[in-house]
């Protein structure tokens, strides 16, 4: 579990445990940061996409992080923008960051499909 204090930032890929409960059994997986080092802190929670290595199903919206190792993974893999909220005490660490390149096809990503300022 992590320290109190310790922020994160966007497109921070970290460790969180699967299924995301105290129970004893449980599995490390990959997360992106999506939301802010301010919300972090002030909600004292973050909002997280799921990174995968599935590839027999493929979503319209998913990312392939071409620069994988460079963020800490082990194998080739994808963000899927299947969010979840996580308080930040679960999260077990940081594996590494997106590179530039990356970050902007996520951005893009969430702005083609959760572009909340254009629907106000």
């Amino acid at each position: 579990m992590r320290k109190p204090g310790v922020t994160f930032n966007a497109f921070d890929v970290v460790a969180v445990p699967f299924p995301f409960t105290d129970r004893e059994a449980s599995k490390r997986r990959p997360a992106l940061v999506i939301s802010n080092d301010r919300f972090n802190l002030n909600h004292d929670h973050m909002v997280l996409a799921m990174i995968t290595t599935a590839t027999k199903t493929v979503w319209p919206s998913d990312v392939v992080i071409n620069h994988w190792q460079e963020a800490g993974l082990k194998v080739p893999c994808r963000v899927r923008l299947k969010l979840f909220t996580l308080d930040n005490h679960l999260i077990l660490k940081t594996v590494g960051h997106l590179l530039p390149q990356d970050v902007q096809s996520v951005q893009a990503v969430l702005t083609e499909y959760l572009d909340v300022a254009s629907t106000i």
